[in-house]
């Protein structure tokens, strides 16, 4: 396993980051475990989860398994960096009572005790938040992390799905309250088939000291080799892969992706997750995998060395938007 600091910190992890968000809805507790078991086994100790996991009436579930995992003991919880995310809503009913969502310094309080309890450990390593809150001023989220970072309950903050703009108001606020860390990282959607980070989010994070963390890295599964296992009678794409491939110049270009890969003689979904692993600033991505298969599948994705021929032809598919303001100036 190859490790790496987060953003500015001195704090070391892994280049592939478990993904626990199919623990409960998709993958059973004991084959949950057996996955963070070889997770741990193959040197990945990022561990990225949010209170929300589970979904609908199960919201929280996936935090409750990773601490029946960390109940194991066998020095599980020392082994890993938890990162775990505040903003949802967290009422079974799907509607939340006044204060019980987002980020107001009362619900950032009170969702991490919970997660706490769920997650049954003193500390969250990373506290991310996993949405921006318009209405709640930064300077109330920075008093209510202090606090949680003074008592020990959390370690670091960062953010989730914020956009280039509020990175920097972030940070600048943390800069002039003085003695707060401000984020320290940023988890974003991106991939070969979504570049729109490249223009503000990974500059921003990039200047600001951020790691970015890319979620969705095989983009719902549309770069996983989805055309072909169609043919060959496996899984449909489903949810953003499938309503991608019901374009047909999308279409055509997942095409033309798998073709390129079947002349070098790789696999699609360990060549996404290895591209991001060239990109700068990128810390590394999130892998979700429903079982130990697909795990070992990210793992591979480690010791794939693209070449400079084959980074170009994946610049010719997917082109980034370039360098933000030219990118939309001119």
């Amino acid at each position: 396993m190859r490790y790496t600091q987060l953003g500015r910190t001195g704090l070391k992890v892994s280049r592939l980051v478990l993904g626990t968000m199919n623990f409960g809805p998709q993958t059973d507790e004991a084959d949950s475990h057996a996955i963070m078991d070889a997770a741990l086994d193959a040197g990945i100790n990022f561990f990225d989860t949010a209170n929300v996991y589970g979904w609908g009436e199960n919201k929280g579930r996936t935090e409750e398994i990773i601490g029946s995992w960390f109940a194991q003991g066998g020095g599980r919880r020392d082994k890993v960096v938890l990162a775990t995310k505040v903003y949802g809503n967290m009422g079974p009913d799907g509607e939340a009572w006044p204060n019980h969502d987002k980020l107001s310094a009362v619900n950032i309080r009170r969702a991490v005790d919970a997660s706490l309890k769920r997650l049954g450990t003193d500390r969250i390593d990373l506290y991310q938040f996993h949405h921006i809150d318009r209405a709640t001023p930064f300077d109330e989220i920075w008093q209510a992390i202090d606090v949680l970072i003074q008592q020990g309950k959390i370690l670091y903050a960062g953010s989730s799905n914020f956009p280039g703009y509020k990175i920097a108001q972030a940070n600048e606020t943390a800069a002039r309250r003085g003695g707060t860390i401000g984020l320290v990282s940023e988890q974003c959607l991106y991939n070969l088939a979504e570049r729109r980070a490249e223009m503000e989010v990974i500059p921003a994070a990039r200047d600001y000291g951020l790691g970015v963390i890319p979620w969705s890295p095989l983009h719902g599964g549309l770069l996983g080799g989805v055309i072909k296992k169609e043919a060959e009678g496996g899984r449909r794409a489903s949810g953003r892969a499938a309503d991608t491939l019901a374009d047909p110049v999308a279409r055509k270009r997942i095409q033309a992706y798998e073709d390129l890969l079947e002349k070098h003689g790789v696999e699609p979904g360990e060549t996404a997750l290895a591209w991001l692993l060239t990109r700068p600033g990128v810390t590394g991505p999130i892998v979700g995998p429903r079982t130990r298969e697909q795990l070992d599948s990210a793992l591979r994705a480690l010791e794939l060395e693209l070449s400079e021929e084959l980074l170009a032809s994946l610049d010719e598919i997917f082109p980034g938007p370039g360098p933000s303001p030219e990118a939309f100036a001119w």
